[in-house]
């Protein structure tokens, strides 16, 4: 689950902008993470999807965000000196700082396609590769990059230079990896192509003629690595032991014998960090706790090393890999999530995960759990007595506000996906076992169980009572249940649009009702479920969690569809009864799970890799303005419509650069003047809204709120 807000609020900040849903887990952020880099050995800084920017300077013991301007995925980070620095990633963008991340700036780099990896060998020469088989050089540190022939027409996906003039690139095609070799600066480059391969995402030499590639083979699921002792004329795969055998996405040598590669595969928990002592022969596994893909290893001595990852996992080692601490204790996904109070609350999820807080989310502590069994359901009776169920008939139940938790038994063994209490006795889990949907029923607080088997092919997937009497549960193939007896029968149906699977409901009153699926499919009742309308959601992700603070005021929260590598987190909103809803855009590309609200304006969502988000002002997203102490321009008109005018006040202008960005924090306009103190912008073509404007000098940067109407 994760959530990216955007801020212009650097040196002198006048305006921001953000959406109000902040990470509580992980902290700082849990978007994914695909590159790490440190110039030094205190300070270091790491990328990611939405533009996500880190920076360390105590040696990876705090880590801060840094805006860039864009929400564009960074693939990777380079830097030639402590404050000079590049980003590289989707649509051609390159970013460039000169202030140790303060500030960045948007490179030309003529092109669209995504940019996977960079690399310089000096300050002003680099190099930056990615989709298209692009290769682009710069002579003069980013200013203008040109485009090198590289004769392919597949991904780079990375690149590196052993010398000032000899360099790699490694990628993949129809037919399998490839590795290119220049000896002239990337004027010319020699292949040579291998059929055991899928990817090849990370090249790293320890010396002129000895090197590694490592990524993912042609099943998809396994790893590849591959060695040259002559400087890439020849490669031959390295056999892999069990438990590597999984994508790997990054290798780094400390010396000819010591290297490290990380990867990712999520059915082996902690299998993702690997050593070798000589030089690449054989391998050992050294366990992470964790099964969160690492995408990135970067070590700064001998002895002090950090891999990055998925949820914004940033692990670090002090002690040559053999113990790595994370920069958080919490990375299983979380299920769902409900509060007892304002302040107290829960969240389940796989493995047997169940985590509280007692001070509104501010800290995330993990219980003692009594099952391995994923939990997807939680939720409480009281402040003390909770319920949570999971997969193989899982019921779990706390009476001492989770300090312990007993196994209850249900007498069956299906698959449970949900579970709701109308009082402290009754309750009801809903589940199945791909064949028939299962509804059970107590009314003694979980000591027994009595079952209702579903007529129909499909689980039962969500399941709610708006009253003691009434209830409701939905679930695959557009199964819907009705019960107005308190759950002794059940009237099973059907949606009538396409079989989706419905995987939420929830009931604001008693005859009015939504429930969520696939494809972004929300569904409306107002006859207490007798008839079901579609709205229009606006999109095709998959919803997986709905719920309301009243009869107008809804959110629905879900993911990309499963199984797609390029993860996506969508939050819909609704403030009259579901006729039209709102996107929370570029807040996270992790899957949420589960939404839970307080009051009007307090929610929670959890998600994939321990992802927990928090919002104080109902998810709106808002522009604040706060007092700058001097300013030395001014803007006018503001509102506009047609044009706006750029007035610097300083006697002796130099260069400035102004740039534009909408309330998401996307780029939409930019350049450099020179020498002037009035500058005309036209606005002419931009669509209604609030922006921000960027205006960077030599003496910091100042930030101004622009309305165009």
């Amino acid at each position: 689950m994760k959530k990216v807000f955007f801020l212009i609020c650097l040196l002198l900040i006048s305006v921001f902008a953000f959406s109000q849903w902040t990470w509580q887990n992980p902290l700082p952020q849990g978007n994914r993470l695909f590159s790490v880099y440190f110039p030094n050995v205190n300070t270091g800084y790491a990328v990611g999807d939405l533009g996500t920017i880190l920076k360390t300077t105590d040696a990876g013991t705090t880590w801060a965000v840094f805006p860039c301007g864009t929400t564009y995925h960074l693939y990777s980070v380079y830097f030639t000196d402590v404050n000079n620095g590049f980003a590289v990633g989707d649509s051609g963008t390159i970013l460039k700082t000169t202030d140790g991340a303060m500030t960045w700036t948007a490179l030309s780099s003529g092109t669209t396609n995504n940019i996977k990896s960079v690399y310089f060998t000096d300050a002003n020469t680099g190099y930056a590769v990615g989709e298209g088989g692009i290769i682009l050089k710069t002579i003069n540190g980013g200013i203008i990059w040109t485009s090198l022939s590289s004769g392919i027409l597949y991904p780079i996906c990375s690149v590196f230079f052993i010398d000032a003039n000899t360099g790699f690139v490694a990628g993949n095609s129809l037919s399998g990896v490839f590795i290119l070799k220049t000896i002239d600066g990337g004027i010319t480059w020699t292949s040579a192509s291998f059929s055991w391969g899928r990817y090849l995402y990370s090249l790293y030499f320890t010396d002129a003629n000895t090197g590694f590639a490592v990524g993912m083979d042609a099943s998809g699921i396994g790893g590849v690595m591959l060695k040259t002792i002559n400087g890439g004329s020849t490669w031959q795969p390295i056999s892999l032991p069990i438990g590597l055998d999984i994508p790997l996405n990054s290798v780094y040598f400390i010396d000819d014998s010591t290297g490290y590669v990380v990867g990712g595969g999520s059915w082996n928990i902690g299998i993702s960090l690997f050593k070798t002592s000589n030089g690449g022969t054989t391998w050992t596994n050294i366990p992470t706790g964790t099964n969160n893909y690492l995408r990135s290893v970067y070590f700064t001595g001998a002895n002090t090393g950090y891999a990055v990852g998925d949820g914004g996992i940033i692990f670090k080692t002090i002690d040559a890999g053999i113990y790595w601490t994370a920069s958080t204790n919490i990375t299983a996904d979380l299920r769902s999530v409900c509060f007892t109070n304002t302040n107290t609350g829960y969240a389940v999820g796989d493995n047997g995960t169940i985590v509280k807080t007692i001070n509104g989310g501010a800290i995330w502590t993990p219980l003692s759990s009594v099952t391995s069994n994923f939990l997807n359901s939680i939720c409480f009776t009281d402040e003390n007595t909770g319920f949570a169920v999971g997969l193989n008939g899982t019921i779990l139940k706390t009476m001492n506000a989770g300090t312990t938790w007993t196994v209850l038994s249900s007498g069956l063994y299906p698959d449970l996906y949900s579970v709701h209490f109308t009082n402290a006795n009754k309750g009801f889990a809903v589940g199945g076992d791909y064949t028939d949907g299962t509804i059970l029923k107590t009314t003694n607080g979980g000591t027994s169980w009595t079952p209702f088997t579903s007529p129909t092919t499909g689980n039962f997937l969500s399941v709610c009572f708006p009253d003691t009497n009434t209830g409701y549960a939905v679930g695959e193939y557009g199964n819907t249940a009705k019960t107005t007896d308190g759950g002794t029968t059940w009237v099973v149906s059907q949606d009538g649009v396409n079989n989706y699977n419905l995987y939420s409901v929830c009931f604001p009153s008693v005859s009015t009702g939504y429930a969520v699926g696939q494809y972004g499919i929300i569904l409306k009742t107002i006859n207490g479920g007798t008839t079901w309308t579609t709205l229009s959601s606006g999109t095709e992700f998959w919803l997986l969690s709905v719920s309301f603070t009243d009869v107008n005021t809804g959110y629905a929260v879900g993911c990309q569809n499963f199984g797609n590598d390029w993860y996506a987190g969508i939050i819909l909103k609704t403030i009259n009864a579901g006729t039209t809803w709102t996107h929370s855009s570029n807040v996270t590309t992790n899957y949420l799970y589960s939404v839970c609200f307080t009051d009007a304006n307090t929610g929670y969502v959890v998600g994939n890799t321990g992802s927990i988000l928090k919002t104080t002002n109902g998810g709106t997203i808002f522009v604040e303005e706060t007092k700058a102490p001097k300013s030395d321009f001014s803007i006018y008109p503001n509102p506009a419509n047609n044009k706006i005018t750029i007035l610097d006040k300083r006697k002796s202008p130099e260069e400035t650069t102004i740039s534009m960005y909408n309330i998401t924090g996307g780029l939409v306009m930019q350049d450099i003047y020179r020498n002037q103190n009035r500058v005309d912008l036209d606005v002419s073509k931009l669509t209604k809204g609030i922006y921000l404007l960027k205006i960077q000098i030599k003496t910091g940067i100042e930030s101004k709120k622009l309305v165009i109407q």
